[in-house]
């Protein structure tokens, strides 16, 4: 199972976010566990100063910005 978590506060680009995994997720039928890190100490363990954030199998992948739906496809593609 692959683990996905997004960093963020919960504000609209990090659901925005979560909701663009959990579509690629669904579309490829692959099974993942989604968990949300809103506390800004356990933001910080993962080194990311800007959200939202998209950590797959412990492992960035982004900050900053909200990715494509080819970048995340891709990203999922490189784990499974």
């Amino acid at each position: 199972m692959i683990s996905i978590k997004v960093l963020g506060s919960g504000c609209a680009n990090c659901k925005k976010l979560e909701a663009l995994a959990h579509q690629v997720v669904d579309q490829k039928g692959l099974e993942a566990e989604f968990t949300k890190v809103t506390e800004y100490g356990d933001i910080l363990k993962y080194n990311v100063m800007s959200t939202p954030g998209l950590v797959i199998n412990e492992k960035v992948v982004s900050s900053g910005r909200i990715p494509s739906v080819m970048e995340i496809s891709a990203w999922l593609d490189a784990v499974n």
